[in-house]
């Protein structure tokens, strides 16, 4: 019986360029060999480039060569040549269901009424301060531009030194908006405890319920954050489920923001 590849090839030659023909060749010629490669030492091996190979497994109707390499797993069961793709598909697999979880998680753990309440807090203070540290600068650079955009007052901070000091000079009338993932950075901590002395309003963007700068906000913004890291080594886990507190955070400020310059 004719694999499916050869099927598609004898249905499609007449769509491939010399180079992706000369491709498809190759593979042919190789195929045993094929599922141990990535698509770079394919590129190598073929003298083709990746996008050769990308553009000829999409008019041979696979998604791309992965895609291929996975059909043609399926249809060599029983050969232990091709077992690897399969591993290689189900780790993917686990990183992309680990993100998609940590996104559904998050926003089912958000709840409309205190998203209202930030936003109201939002409007009316005279100036926005966020502080955060390491990885959640990247977030709290972008909410500061963003804000700013849409015409409110707002400073980003993530010195050290200066959050301490700062957060001692800051007016009742300001909000301060912690970005910590796990809400137990010193300098954050201790800002917020400034805060809380001198009557400031705090609210927190966190993965960590339990943590200091939680127990210090007013309000407090909590995401979902997976047990699964892949870089175990280094405190460097995702801030997605922060991302996307802050995404839903912002496009609620501006629709409130929007609907007053309407009234």
């Amino acid at each position: 019986m004719e694999s499916s590849f050869l099927t598609r090839i004898k249905e499609n030659e007449h769509l491939l360029s010399n180079s992706e023909s000369y491709l498809v060749d190759y593979i042919k010629d190789h195929l045993d060999h094929i599922s141990q490669l990535s698509i770079v030492q394919l590129s190598l091996e073929a003298s083709v480039s990746t996008a050769t190979i990308v553009r000829a497994m999409q008019k041979l109707g696979y998604g791309g060569f992965t895609s291929f390499k996975i059909r043609l797993k399926d249809e060599n069961a029983e050969n232990s040549k091709f077992s690897n793709v399969e591993i290689a598909d189900h780790k993917i697999k686990e990183a992309i269901f680990k993100n998609e979880r940590e996104v559904t998680q998050t926003i089912k753990m958000l709840d409309s009424g205190t998203i209202e309440d930030a936003v109201q807090k939002i409007f009316y203070a005279d100036k926005l301060m966020l502080f955060a540290r390491g990885l959640s600068e990247l977030i709290a650079k972008e909410m500061t531009i963003k804000f700013q955009l849409l015409g409110k007052y707002s400073e980003m901070h993530n010195d050290p030194n200066i959050i301490r000091t700062i957060s001692n000079r800051i007016g009742a009338q300001s909000l301060v908006i912690f970005i910590s993932l796990n809400g137990n950075t010193e300098e954050l901590v201790q800002a917020a405890k400034n805060c809380k002395a001198n009557g400031v309003s705090t609210m927190t963007l966190t993965t960590n319920r339990q943590s200091p700068l939680s127990d210090l906000s007013e309000i407090n913004f909590v995401g979902y954050k997976s047990k699964i890291s892949y870089f175990p080594d280094y405190e460097v886990r995702s801030r997605l489920p922060i991302q996307v507190i802050a995404r839903i955070l912002l496009d609620a400020y501006a629709i409130r923001t929007q609907e007053k310059d309407t009234m």
